[in-house]
C-alpha cells in the first residue's frame, strides 16, 4: 500500500511539474517609450547618456523586472548600447518609469557622422531593441521600435 501511494504521488508530481512547464505565458508585450534622453558628464572618451523609459504593463501580472539589454541603432550603426539590473517592478496594469545608463561606441559614432556629412539628408532611421527579463521560467520580453529622426535643415 505505501509503494503505491508513494508512486501515486511521485506520478502526480511529474504530471503537475510538466503540466506547469508546459502552460503558455501569455504575456502581452508592455509598451516601451522613450520620455527623456539626455547627455551626461563623462570622463571617459565616449559620451555617456541618461535614456528614460515609459513602460506601461498591459498585463494582470506585475513585471518583476530582473534586467534589460538594450541597443540603439542609428542608420545601420550600432550607437549606443547597456544594460541595467536595478529595475521598478512594474504593477499589473501599471505604469513605471526606467532610467538607464548607455555608453556611446565613439568608432561608430564617428562612422554615422562621417556617411551623414558625405551624404546629406533629410532623415535618419533609427532602431530602438531592447529585450526585458522577468527571470525564473518566464521567456524573455523583446520589444523593438523603428522609426525615423528628422534633421534640421541646413543650407544646401
Amino acid at each position: 500500500m505505501i509503494k503505491t501511494t508513494r508512486g501515486f504521488i511521485c506520478a502526480a508530481v511529474v504530471v503537475f511539474v510538466c503540466g506547469c512547464a508546459a502552460m503558455p505565458f501569455r504575456y502581452e508585450s508592455p509598451t516601451v517609450t522613450l520620455s527623456s534622453f539626455r547627455i551626461l558628464p563623462s570622463e571617459e572618451m565616449g559620451p555617456r547618456f541618461e535614456i528614460g523609459l515609459h513602460v506601461v504593463n498591459p498585463n494582470h501580472a506585475s513585471l518583476k523586472l530582473q534586467g534589460i539589454a538594450y541597443t540603439v541603432i542609428i542608420q545601420g550603426h550600432r550607437i549606443l548600447t547597456g544594460v541595467a539590473n536595478d529595475l521598478p517592478v512594474i504593477e499589473g496594469y501599471g505604469q513605471g518609469d526606467v532610467v538607464l545608463i548607455a555608453t556611446a561606441d565613439l568608432f561608430n559614432s564617428i562612422s554615422l557622422i562621417s556617411g551623414i556629412l558625405t551624404e546629406p539628408r533629410d532623415t535618419v532611421s533609427y532602431e530602438l531593441v531592447a529585450k526585458l527579463d522577468l527571470g525564473g521560467f518566464h521567456p524573455y520580453i523583446y520589444v523593438e521600435k523603428k522609426g525615423d529622426i528628422s534633421l534640421p535643415r541646413t543650407g544646401r
